[in-house]
């Protein structure tokens, strides 16, 4: 199928130009490229690793803000804009799950977005990245060039053509010049330059908890092995390789093996049908928080905390159960243990910025579906769980850490077994702690 160009709105308006290739209904790999480089003026080598990662599955890409085909006069190159243009581009395609891939600062974006939705990528691959600008690139460098973009656009680019295209010939020296000047405006060259040599994603890579591939290429002259191997190093449980060729041919199928070897991981945390991964929580001493705040303001505070944890358990692949949100406790069912240990974590930050720390449960059995609700006694496991938790911490059944083990990138504490009220027989417990 030939590639067919989109367009979508991000969080704060923007407009982004997403281009998809391959046939729909496959499994996606969505990837953010390398900035300046916008969709139609891919070298050899890019032409390949789509064509190769197109067989078999739906690819997609999109134009950074501020280049391309997406809107070009933009105020905003944050990480944090950044993250919503990916998540714009997710949803409109319609992609509940997939798999990320990305480049240089792109792989910040990709990364960045894996552990604010750790359900949504499947398998995150991040080429060429680094962890922080300075490793790539001194502050007075970055000033210098910052200052000849704006103040002498047409040399700028030449400079930028002879870093990104370094060693090769002038012919394409030349071409990725003028690819420049029709893809993006000085401003936006200059504040993404800046924005690179700020980047500091140590913390968003610390909460990565997806199966997780670190490549590292040979950039000619640009040496970044250093930095791959710090990437690699802050990313709980991630795999590192090293390529004797920058070839985008090379890249995906490097890939390619990567998801065959780790698919396998997710169909263990996949429950039969009729099962459902359970859980529950609420908030942590809330009759003392209502006599310490009052009813109203309870109230309020618990309703904004609500809509948090709807976005959280649909970001995480869950299903909130009406009527089950804060008022009888949180109430949500998975297909996967990782999703549902994924969740807990993203609530629980959600929590604490309300101000209404909570204790989770997590079980896993049978339950009985009626219209958007769940029963049976799996569920009642999940509360009584649930209520053995202390404030901020989640803890599961075996079941679940049996599932779990070796697919959520997460360490399990033994708790030992526990009578569990309305339960016939104890029922042993395990704290999720991080990997």
């Amino acid at each position: 199928m030939e590639p067919q160009i989109r367009f979508c709105m991000s969080a704060d308006g923007t407009r982004i130009a997403y281009t998809t290739y391959g046939e729909p209904g496959l499994h996606p790999v969505l990837s953010v490229h390398i900035w300046p480089i916008p969709q139609g003026f891919d070298s050899p080598e890019d032409s390949a690793w789509y064509e190769e990662m197109a067989s078999g599955r739906q690819a997609v890409r999109f134009d950074r803000r501020g280049t391309g085909a997406s809107q070009r006069e933009i105020n905003d190159v944050s990480l944090d804009a950044q993250i919503a243009d990916l998540a714009a581009v997710a949803d409109a395609a319609g992609f509940k799950t997939f798999d990320s891939v990305g480049f240089a600062d792109g792989a910040a974006v990709a990364a960045g977005y894996a552990a604010q939705y750790p359900g949504r990528v499947s398998r995150l691959v991040l080429s060429d990245a680094y962890s922080r600008g300075e490793e790539i690139a001194r502050p007075e460098q970055t000033h210098s060039i910052v200052t000849l973009i704006r103040d002498n656009w047409p040399l700028a680019r030449r400079a930028l053509a002879g870093l990104f295209t370094r060693g090769a010939s002038i012919e394409a020296q030349r071409s990725f010049s003028s690819m420049l000047r029709r893809a993006v405006s000085a401003e936006v060259a200059a504040q993404y330059i800046e924005y690179q040599n700020s980047l500091d994603v140590r913390l968003e890579l610390a909460e990565v908890r997806t199966p997780t591939l670190v490549v590292d290429r040979p950039w000619a002259e640009m040496n970044w092995s250093a930095a791959a191997v710090s990437v690699a190093a802050l990313i709980p449980g991630a795999r590192l390789i090293s390529l004797d060729a920058v070839s985008g041919l090379a890249l995906a199928r490097a890939l390619r093996k990567f998801f065959d070897e780790t698919s396998g991981s997710e169909r263990v945390a996949t429950l039969p049908p009729g099962t459902a991964v359970i859980l529950f929580a609420d908030i942590a001493d809330s009759t003392a928080l209502t006599e310490r705040l009052g009813d109203a303001a309870f109230r309020e505070q618990a309703r904004e905390l609500d809509t948090a944890l709807r976005r959280a358990i649909e970001s995480n692949g869950g299903t909130a159960i009406e009527g089950k949100l804060l008022g009888d406790g949180v109430l949500a069912t998975f297909g996967a243990a990782r999703e549902a240990i994924a969740c807990a974590a993203a609530i629980h930050e959600t929590g604490r910025h309300a101000g209404l720390p909570l204790h989770v449960g997590i079980h896993a059995g049978d339950v009985i579906r009626e219209a958007n609700n769940v029963y049976g006694g799996a569920v009642n496991i999940a509360s009584r769980v649930a209520s053995e938790a202390a404030a901020g911490e989640t803890l599961v059944s075996a079941t679940v850490r049996d599932l779990a083990r070796t697919s959520a990138s997460v360490s399990f504490e033994d708790r030992g077994e526990r009578e569990l009220k309305g339960v016939s027989e104890p029922v042993r417990l395990f704290a999720v702690r991080k990997a």
